[in-house]
């Protein structure tokens, strides 16, 4: 009984060294903090993407057994769903704007799929490039003009984002009217038709994916179609964002303007609204003052309903600043 009692704890014993010795090998292994020696936390875990095996744009397929092709379209979906914040921010603006762009598109007999090129090219944002181009569509001073937007320095509705969707939709019919493919016409939008003309000819070929381009292009249309996929199946890519999570249209009411406004301080305030609201939801009011140019013309200005200051103003409270 006595040897029985000596063995069981010698084993015990040695299951406890093993034990020991098997967490110290582990530890040894896991990779510590450089200036702390603190284990470093676990690493992210990276995957690829998946591929449909058929994809299209505007109702044309992306020829994806082109393994140059299916490589570029794998590495803008890449791309896109691992640049986290700005595909979701993108996808919730999405909400807000696809709503209101997408009925103008197909009045226009443009494929829906073009909404996605406005994602590309602005984050359905406002921007202004580093080349000028300005807007929700990225127009060019002489561009927007040329398919009927006003651009001077108070008004310029680059910045008006159903009225530039429709100069947008101009644009694309004319160059659907010289190309006959809705990629070809997606390209150009971003080199132009005449560059886009001039690559065809030279290259004897008819198609986007045909073509050698340069780098920005080249990647252009692909990224509309990772923007697609992504969009249409986000869970898929990573992505759970809840539809109450998504912008939503804005209801406002719209106040025609005849006349002159020499101060749209004074005209906010009289509609209810801060400086601050006004600007933000008529984003192409580019100056303090609205100038009636033209006997009949007229704008819209949109309010939001139920917009309000956030503080009742008082001439008191203005701070006394003292030069």
């Amino acid at each position: 009984m006595k040897n029985t009692l000596l063995v069981i704890l010698l084993l015990v014993n040695l299951g406890l060294a093993g034990y020991i010795l098997t967490s110290q090998s582990q530890a040894s292994n896991q990779p510590t903090h450089p200036s702390t020696g603190a284990p470093a936390p676990q690493a992210f875990k990276f995957t690829s993407v998946p591929i449909p095996s058929s994809v299209s744009f505007a109702g044309e397929k992306v020829p994806l057994q082109d393994p140059e092709v299916r490589e570029r379209l794998e590495q803008e979906l890449v791309q896109t769903a691992y640049r986290h914040s700005r595909t979701i921010m993108n996808y919730k603006r999405a909400g807000r704007w696809f709503p209101q762009i997408v009925p103008i598109l197909k009045k226009n007999n443009i494929p829906e799929d073009f909404k996605y090129i406005a994602v590309v090219e602005s984050n359905l944002l406002n921007l202004i490039s580093r080349v000028g181009a300005t807007g929700f569509w990225q127009f060019m001073r002489a561009t927007g003009k040329q398919y009927k937007l006003e651009v001077n320095k108070e008004v310029d509705e680059r910045y008006h984002r159903l009225k530039a969707t429709k100069a947008a939709c101009r644009y694309l019919n004319d160059a659907h009217g010289i190309f006959g493919n809705w990629a070809l016409v997606a390209a150009s939008y971003n080199r132009g038709m005449g560059g886009i003309r001039s690559n065809v000819n030279r290259q004897k070929v008819a198609s986007y994916y045909d073509l050698f381009l340069n780098a920005e292009t080249a990647k252009y249309v692909i990224r509309a179609v990772a923007v697609k996929l992504i969009f249409e199946n986000p869970q898929s890519y990573g992505f759970n964002i809840p539809a109450q999570q998504r912008y939503q249209p804005i209801d406002y009411r719209k106040v025609t303007v005849t006349e002159s406004i020499p101060d749209l301080v004074d005209f906010a305030i009289k509609q209810g609204i801060s400086y601050k609201i006004l600007k933000v939801h008529n984003p192409w009011l580019r100056s303090k003052t609205l100038t009636i140019k033209k006997t009949g013309a007229s704008y819209t200005i949109l309010i939001p309903k139920d917009a309000k200051p956030n503080e009742p103003f008082r001439q008191e409270d203005i701070p006394k600043i003292r030069l």
